[in-house]
């Protein structure tokens, strides 16, 4: 595949932060953007979104419960 060269501005800090991460992925940073992009484009980030929107929705009750287990109803005092 051909490889386009381009030159991109962003700040030192997200540049160290991109170099780092792509080190730790044992790929260079033209590669790791490319990863993220094809992530991005391909609805990766959405799609796990949409399943925890999902999730939360069905199972919404048993976190409530448990909130509720945590807070005893005020004017409730043990005998």
């Amino acid at each position: 595949m051909a490889k386009t060269q381009k030159g991109w501005r962003v700040d030192d800090e997200i540049a160290e932060l991109a170099t780092a991460r792509a080190k730790d992925r044992g790929m260079s940073v033209g590669d790791y953007i490319a990863a993220l992009v094809r992530e991005d484009v391909g609805g990766l980030r959405q799609r796990g979104l949409d399943a925890a929107r999902r999730f939360l929705d069905e199972h919404q009750s048993v976190f409530d419960e448990a909130e509720d287990a945590d807070h005893p109803a005020s004017g409730a005092h043990a005998a």
